[in-house]
């Protein structure tokens, strides 16, 4: 399925040579954006996800092209038990190859050393992401010697991804982003088109999905960022 893209990489000595494709990337349909960056980024590839709400999307996505692709999932311990069950479900249908990384220390040990960090503002939030969330990934990308990963970021998201491109580099990895100019609309058709089940809390009225204490679900005069983090941040710390 995978098939050459007619738009081959520009040239250069340049590590980031790869990133003056952007202009071209940016008048690709996703699909043509994953299988460019599969056959020309450098190192083993990866997909991250949360399994929030859109996430079928990605996985159904990128998986397509690349079935035995390393799926990330960051497991917090502290995910909705709907969460679980659409890992679960997901899985199963899409045989992902999943790879799952957890945090040093257990939901548990963390409070006991730290307390609950979330409660201590914007500082505590930002700690909490750091212990729980980057540091796993790190691991994860380093022990599976990801070169390339992919991410289903959209600008409509947040005002911190409204000047995201196509492709970047982020930490001496590239990093795609093949959704990034859909809109809501171009998720709920993918979705349809291909039959693919919604995180069971988006009846609830969750338009994003992380942690459960965390996470909570749009109400009238709230934005989608909102719903995440208490309001005092939109980003985790991996996509930064």
């Amino acid at each position: 399925m995978n098939s050459k893209p007619s738009t081959p990489p520009p040239s250069g000595d340049d590590e980031f040579a790869l990133l003056r494709a952007n202009p071209t990337l940016e008048k690709m349909p996703a699909e043509a954006r994953v299988c460019w960056t599969l056959d020309y980024l450098p190192g083993e590839h990866a997909l991250a996800s949360s399994f929030g709400i859109q996430s079928a999307v990605m996985l159904h996505l990128v998986t397509r092209y690349r079935p035995d692709i390393p799926v990330i999932l960051i497991d917090t311990g502290y995910l909705f038990a709907e969460t679980y069950h659409y890992v679960d479900a997901l899985s199963e249908r899409l045989r992902l190859n999943l790879e799952v990384y957890r945090p040093t220390l257990s939901p548990a040990w963390l409070e006991a050393r730290h307390g609950r960090l979330w409660t201590d503002g914007k500082r505590g939030i930002d700690r909490y992401n750091a212990l729980q969330k980057v540091e796993p990934m790190r691991r994860a990308l380093g022990e599976l010697g990801v070169g390339s990963w992919y991410s289903g970021l959209r600008r409509e998201q947040a005002g911190s991804r409204r000047d995201l491109p196509v492709l970047r580099v982020q930490q001496g990895r590239y990093k795609i982003h093949p959704i990034i100019d859909w809109r809501r609309r171009d998720v709920h058709r993918y979705l349809t088109r291909h039959k693919l089940p919604v995180h069971p809390l988006w009846e609830q009225g969750y338009q994003s999905v992380g942690d459960r204490h965390l996470s909570r679900p749009l109400e009238p005069g709230m934005s989608e960022e909102q719903t995440r983090f208490l309001g005092l941040t939109r980003e985790c710390g991996l996509h930064n």
